[in-house]
């Protein structure tokens, strides 16, 4: 426990030396799955949508993280109800008026439509891809452990759980992508996080995917993530942007 709070120091000081704002939350009793902080809620142009997760654990996280980007001055524009549950790890941003929503055992139809509804009134369009079965309901396979943006050209990727209709949607965009191989998807390869197009912050065991974006110009950095990655947890999941520079 020691050496996690040790390496989740480092990653936000990280992010800090990096000129990012970072806002530190408390720890919520009872709920260790908050730390993941991007899950709970999904932020829009206008603000945060609050959203409902299917995980037994996880319930409750959302309030609590609506409640602290109210603090930080960030409004709340929608709420799903009734069935619908989604964790935020299964959408990402394709562009700037683009959101890809994966359908999973964490993602359901319900959430898609709602989510889709509140998006509609900023000019958002959403795109859905269905996620494999792959390990099953148990195990947590988001849109988002098979991708993860760079810049507005560029992405790494899982391909063999990738959806194939999202690697055709990101072909016709002209977004490249960089492979993530087994042994680094294992390690949360694909998971890395863009403070800025093109300057990422990602677990320090991903050497050849580290490697393979330098080559195409990427601005690597990287933090001791041995202690988070048990949690299968890496540094998007850790964060809940707001803004990007």
């Amino acid at each position: 426990l020691d050496r996690l709070a040790a390496q989740h120091a480092g990653f936000v000081q990280t992010l800090r030396d990096l000129g990012s704002e970072v806002v530190e939350l408390e720890p919520v009793p009872g709920l260790p799955d908050a730390v993941f902080v991007y899950d709970p809620v999904f932020i829009g142009p206008s603000g945060s949508i609050e959203l409902q997760a299917a995980k037994e654990a996880r319930k409750g996280e959302g309030a609590h993280l609506i409640a602290g980007l109210e603090s930080a001055g960030v409004p709340t524009i929608g709420r799903l109800v009734g069935d619908a549950t989604a964790d935020a790890g299964d959408m990402y941003w394709m562009d700037e008026d683009t959101v890809a929503i994966g359908r999973s055992y964490r993602t359901n139809q319900d959430a898609v439509d709602q989510v889709r509804g509140i998006l509609a009134a900023d000019g958002v369009k959403v795109e859905v891809f269905d996620l494999p079965h792959d390990l099953g309901p148990e195990y947590c396979l988001h849109l988002m452990s098979t991708i993860s943006p760079v810049r507005e050209d560029l992405a790494v990727v899982y391909e063999k759980l990738a959806p194939v209709a999202m690697l055709q949607s990101l072909a016709r965009r002209g977004i490249e992508w960089v492979v993530v191989d087994d042994e680094e998807y294992v390690t949360l390869g694909c998971n890395i996080l863009a403070v800025a197009p093109g300057v990422v912050v990602m677990g320090g065991r991903n050497v050849r995917t580290a490697d393979k974006l330098r080559e195409r110009g990427v601005e690597v950095h990287t933090f001791d993530s041995r202690e988070s990655d048990k949690g299968e947890g890496g540094p998007t999941c850790m964060t809940r942007p707001i803004h990007r520079g």
